[in-house]
């Protein structure tokens, strides 16, 4: 068994037996569940089913199912997606949106969703937490589908060359586990471990290079994770065997630490990064990359390949990440690698105002009303930490009401005293939250009576009008573009379902379908820019009111074209068995027009630039043919020798990313007469 496979097979026993414990611990939990403290924690995996049961809040915090719906129970969310819902009828808690756990909380170890079960008529609440557990629904991907690497025939057996390694999103057991190379003679795998303990594939030379004797070597990788069933990705390893390229890239230190403070400028240099190869030329040319960049990390930060220094280019957002750990790789001109790390601590400053949101209050409060009667929920939550994530509020004086806390970061606004509605018919509460930050910063929220809701606003799209670029001959169902409209309201006068608006007058209303809940456009046949280059349709966003209101979008599609038509000849005709003859006078002199070939191509743009050279001719050298104009000239006058027939096959190539090309076949008779 080779050195990778070993080394992976531990990490793999030993991360069944952390794996273990942690799912004895939940198993003990589960067993010895109980409320504490008006809260409920349920473990459950990612990507469960719409619908699916999470758990029956009903049951496990000691309410009878019948009073839900007459308390108008719901479920709330603190600082995140909606991504559950409450089942009145049974009091189970119920899968309402996808869950996707490495969208929601990337590879942290823990994954923790907050929502809040409230209830009126008296006015309750309980906090509902969710642990979401990972599940083998990714597979491993390299960066690069194909892996270059330039060796010289003389490199020293055991010589080891760092691969990038397989990214899967998952967690523990689910990402990589081992990889696997394509049989051969020369290169075997074995595993190396970063300073930070993570393990990447190294190829190992086990047969000395013969460049004469196999000037390139194709392998293929195979990243596998520890899932059930198993998810694999593949990579391609393209060798080149060169002469000498002696020395590697040689980072100045193995790990670089830098810090940047958030929200800083674009252009901002966060570290500069320095390798050194003592080889010259090409070879000691060095070119730095980041090995692997998260969609949300690539749009922050970039590196500079030549000067290896590491810039800001987007929003970088302490609260979206406080660090970032990065792979990078410096190489040489012959493709000889080293790699280092790059550590970015992100620094939190106080630039979060703290957030109030009001999640429930009652319409009316009776003036004979006992004291300590809750009449609204207030969330009060700062995304800023240390200090400047620690709040404290206030109400304005004067007002027969309170704040009373018992969950963390929610305050019930409860009665103070004895109300007399003759002597003031409403209050009007000002709630002031500030943060400890310095300078600190402070938000502000009048409270009256929260009103319910009503399907008063109309979805709206993020544009009114949208355009689209499909590329002709595409299969149908491919993935066209997304709309997407918002909804101010509330429950289900927010839920939005799309449709194709069903135009009577225009049969482009059936070339494309859309998902009714996504918004997502595909096609439903084939397109031929040729035949069409344009066609609108409009998409209707409803949303689930009674009644309903719905607003609508306008979808320009623009077909693009691509190289699927062969130049055709027109001139020399190309008959079988017979081809016409072009005269050409014996005296003709150097760059005398014989004839042209005349061409034409149906496609347009650059696919349709025509080009012309001949391939074949009865004597070399006797004529040349111009480059795009496809006329045939004398390259020099014609001597005794010369065959009286002359038979010149001209190849006519077009401009497309993937040329396609006709022939066409001249024949010339040469006559002793000149005609001027």
């Amino acid at each position: 068994m080779s050195t990778a496979n070993l080394f992976l097979k531990a990490c793999l026993i030993m991360d069944q037996r952390i794996k273990f414990k942690w799912w004895l611990n939940y198993l003990l939990f589960t067993l010895l569940f109980g409320v504490s403290f008006g809260e409920v924690r349920y473990v459950l995996p990612e990507e469960m089913q719409r619908g699916s049961v999470i758990g029956n809040v009903a049951r496990d915090l000691g309410l009878r199912v019948t009073e839900l719906a007459a308390r108008r129970a719901r479920v709330v969310a603190e600082g995140t997606s909606q991504l559950c819902e409450l089942d009145t009828a049974s009091g189970s808690l119920l899968i309402s949106q996808r869950i996707d756990r490495e969208e929601l909380c990337a590879q942290a170890t823990v994954c923790i969703l907050q929502y809040q079960l409230l209830l009126e008529d008296p006015l309750q609440a309980y906090s509902l937490v969710l642990d979401i557990a990972d599940i083998n629904d990714n597979s491993p991907v390299f960066a690069a589908g194909e892996i270059n690497l330039d060796l010289v025939e003389s490199t020293v057996l055991g010589r080891r060359f760092p691969l990038e390694s397989a990214h899967d999103p998952d967690l523990g057991i689910n990402s990589v586990r081992e990889y696997k190379l394509s049989p051969n003679d020369h290169f075997a795998l074995e595993m190396s471990s970063q300073i930070n303990g993570n393990a990447y594939p190294e190829l190992v030379l086990k047969k000395a290079l013969d460049r004469e004797a196999q000037a390139e070597h194709v392998l293929k990788i195979n990243g596998i994770d520890g899932g059930n069933p198993v998810r694999s990705g593949t990579a391609s390893i393209h060798i080149r065997v060169l002469d000498a390229n002696d020395n590697v890239p040689v980072f100045s230190q193995r790990v670089y630490k830098a810090s940047v403070p958030e929200n800083s400028a674009v252009g901002t240099v966060i570290a500069k990064l320095n390798a050194t190869d003592l080889d010259e030329g090409v070879y000691g040319e060095i070119t730095y990359s980041f090995s692997h960049l998260s969609d949300k990390t690539g749009g922050v930060i970039e590196m500079n390949p030549q000067s290896g220094e590491v810039r800001v280019t987007g929003l970088i957002d302490y609260e979206e990440a406080s660090t970032h750990e990065l792979d990078v790789q410096a190489k040489d001109g012959g493709g000889q690698a080293s790699h280092c790390k790059l550590i970015i601590d992100v620094i939190d400053v106080n630039d979060n105002k703290p957030v109030i949101e009001i999640k429930s209050a009652s319409a009316n409060v009776a003036e004979d009303s006992k004291p300590g009667t809750m009449v609204a929920l207030i969330n009060i939550y700062d995304l800023d930490t240390g200090s400047s994530g620690r709040v404290t509020c206030t109400i304005s004086d004067n007002v027969q009401f309170k704040f009373v806390s018992e969950v963390k970061n929610y305050y019930m606004l409860v009665t103070d005293g004895l109300l007399d509605r003759e002597l003031q018919p409403e209050y009007n509460i000002t709630i002031t939250a500030t943060d400890a930050g310095s300078p600190s910063l402070s938000s502000v929220k009048v409270l009256t009576i929260m009103v319910n809701d009503i399907n008063d606003n109309p979805p709206t799209f993020t544009q009114s009008e949208y355009n689209a670029n499909i590329l002709e001959n595409q299969p149908i169902g491919t993935f066209v573009m997304k709309v997407k409209a918002e909804d101010t309201d509330d429950g289900s006068n927010a839920r939005i379902l799309y449709q194709i608006s069903k135009d009577s007058n225009s049969e482009a209303s059936s070339f494309l379908t859309i998902n009714s809940e996504t918004g997502q456009l595909f096609t439903s046949r084939r397109f031929d820019y040729e035949q069409s280059v344009h066609f609108q349709i409009k998409v209707i966003a409803r949303d689930g009111g009674d009644p309903p209101r719905s607003t609508t979008c306008t979808i320009n599609v623009f077909i693009k074209d691509q190289n699927d038509n062969t130049p055709v000849v027109l001139y020399p005709v190309q008959t079988t068995g017979f081809i016409a003859e072009d005269m050409v006078p014996v005296e003709a002199p150097r760059g005398y027009l014989v004839t042209k070939v005349v061409a034409v191509d149906a496609d347009s743009g650059h696919n349709a630039w025509l080009s012309y050279r001949i391939i074949k001719a009865t004597r070399p050298n006797l004529f040349t043919v111009g480059l795009h104009t496809g006329e045939i000239r004398t390259a020099r006058a014609f001597m005794e020798d010369d065959e009286p027939k002359q038979t010149v096959v001209v190849l006519v190539t077009d401009n497309g990313s993937e040329s396609l090309s006709a022939t066409a076949t001249v024949s010339l008779l040469v006559t002793l007469f000149y005609n001027a």
